[in-house]
């Protein structure tokens, strides 16, 4: 389940909603998706990297999961897929286990993960603004939290 949040960079109310086979074909997991965000009703495609396959399609066996069945079933029988304040509950134990504070990491966290080691390594916002599924490049640059310095140094690491 991490590791395709970071993978995706979906909200948690889209990853927990993933159906298998919104990320599996004829039985395999994909090399890429596209998943409709609720929030804003445009389709955001994702890589889904080999490390995060693996964890799916053994995910996907042990639970004797159906193309049909969404990814991470809820234990409720009134709910059809896990909550969105579940989903969190899991993300504050793994980052509890993981030695961090929990108060500092959510599930938010995740979504942003992928998308802001992007934009440290390329600089290209407008390739952030796409795969996060932001419409304006406005919200892109305040969700990773750009400022001036970021620019100055991008600039400056450039020769014409």
């Amino acid at each position: 389940m991490f590791n395709l949040a970071i993978d995706s960079k979906l909200r948690a109310c889209d990853l927990v909603a993933v159906k298998v086979s919104d990320v599996t074909s004829f039985g395999e997991v994909k090399d890429r998706t596209i998943i409709v965000q609720r929030k804003t009703g445009r389709p955001v495609q994702f890589e889904i990297t080999p490390n995060t396959a693996t964890s799916l399609e053994r995910w996907i066996e042990i639970s004797s999961l159906m193309p049909t069945d969404y990814l991470f079933p809820s234990r409720a029988k009134s709910r059809p897929h896990l909550s969105t304040r579940q989903y969190a509950r899991l993300v504050d134990g793994w980052v509890t286990h993981a030695g961090s504070n929990a108060k500092k990491y959510g599930t938010h966290s995740l979504r942003r993960t992928k998308a802001a080691q992007i934009y440290k390594k390329t600089g290209n916002l407008r390739a952030v603004q796409i795969l996060l599924g932001h419409t304006k490049i406005e919200s892109t640059v305040r969700y990773l939290g750009v400022d001036v310095e970021d620019a100055l140094e991008i600039s400056s690491g450039l020769e014409l």
